[in-house]
């Protein structure tokens, strides 16, 4: 977005819109996408539901109307057909590309290291819409939004939350009657076309539609599945299962509908579960959130054969370095942990200074790793490749 990065932060990140146009911005988003990458997403790549969405004012059309089996050789029911999807175009419906983090290249790349950047989970969706066309009506998203748009010109409107900062399990429709008369009644806090650069913020919760204007328009929905306070509320309350007493049964015959009964029980388990949160640990519960929240986000692609390739060809001078977007944090100790979103990996206390420069992030070269002799370099660089940690830079 144009402006400060820390101003962006203190100001309107997770509050308040923000419209940045082409010219006040570093450069366009043709190395990104383009219109002809959606031909060949729609054509060549053998899409399949739920990567495609197609929809028209406010209704989605079923899977159905725009897919069919993909022919011999692959037993596969639900292809993207090329020609359904060019007839419902040309009827004016928008069609969503969903998950391009994960099937377009140059996006895989740009959310990994934006999903490092920020240190939030990254979604990147596309809406085609054709002229004179709204796929959408006024809703919020439960995730913040950067629009970027990449083709065409848009009419976007922005109101105001009607649930501020919605949690992932409260979507617009709850909230649907309030949304349409905000929608309708409300003046915009933005009310303004997108041109090929321009730059969009949308904090979650906040109202919004799009129209495209005089010809076909395109644009990316850079996703962020913002990380609350309320998600360290629902680990904390994870970690209370611990507390046997909290996991004793209530009385036979207990009505938790009846607010009489459920006043019985009720301050033994408020106390129970005070005490357990006021002797909860950082560590315990970081923990549950490495679990929870470090596997959001793929970390760099990794091509099987060349990784392969690299590990049997691993010599002394060989660089290797982190692999992009991997999260992961190294623990002091005998053993030394290197946790990682799926798993651990425990290490001699004597490599420490060299498994410390291998995950920091920086190109390192096997032979000119601290406090081992190169034979042991060899032996823990090629585990950490087979752990798929490291990666050789030129894959």
């Amino acid at each position: 977005m144009a402006g400060d990065l820390n101003e962006f932060a203190d100001s309107y990140w997770g509050s308040r819109a923000m419209l940045s146009h082409g010219p006040d911005l570093p450069a366009p988003y043709d190395d990104l996408f383009s219109l002809d990458a959606v031909d060949e997403l729609l054509s060549r790549r053998g899409l399949r539901t739920p990567f495609l969405r197609i929809a028209k004012n406010g209704t989605v059309a079923g899977d159905g109307q725009f897919t069919g089996p993909a022919g011999v050789g692959a037993e596969i029911a639900d292809q993207v057909r090329d020609d359904k999807v060019a007839a419902l175009f040309a009827s004016g419906h928008t069609v969503v590309l969903q998950a391009l983090h994960r099937t377009w290249p140059a996006l895989v790349d740009f959310s990994t290291q934006l999903s490092t950047d920020v240190g939030h989970p990254v979604q990147i969706n596309a809406y085609i819409t054709p002229a004179e066309s709204q796929g959408f009506s006024a809703h919020y998203d439960v995730h913040d939004v950067f629009v970027l748009q990449v083709a065409g010109e848009k009419h976007w409107t922005v109101h105001e939350p009607v649930h501020v900062d919605p949690l992932r399990n409260q979507p617009w429709t709850d909230h649907a009657r309030a949304v349409e008369a905000a929608a309708r009644d409300t003046a915009p806090v933005i009310d303004d076309v997108l041109r090929p650069g321009d730059a969009l913020y949308v904090p979650r919760g906040f109202l919004h539609s799009a129209k495209a204007l005089g010809g076909v328009s395109a644009h990316l929905t850079v996703g962020m599945h913002t990380l609350t306070r309320y998600l360290l509320v629902q680990e904390l309350t994870a970690l209370a299962a611990d507390q046997v007493a909290l996991r004793k049964a209530l009385p036979l015959g207990f009505d938790p509908g009846d607010p009489d009964q459920v006043a019985e029980v009720l301050p033994e388990v408020v106390a129970l579960l005070t005490a357990e949160l006021r002797t909860a640990s950082a560590s315990d519960l970081a923990e549950r959130l490495r679990r929870r929240t470090w596997s959001s986000n793929r970390p760099a692609p990794l091509p099987p054969l060349a990784h392969a390739a690299s590990i049997a060809s691993l010599a002394v001078g060989t660089t290797v370095r982190l692999r992009a977007g991997l999260r992961c944090r190294l623990v002091p100790g005998d053993p030394l942990v290197l946790q990682l979103p799926d798993r651990t990996i425990t290490f001699p206390l004597s490599t420490r200074a060299a498994v410390t420069e291998l995950v920091s992030g920086t190109d390192c070269k096997v032979g000119n790793l601290p406090g081992l002799d190169d034979a042991d370099q060899l032996v823990l660089v090629r585990r950490l490749l087979r752990e798929a940690v490291l990666v050789v830079p030129s894959q």
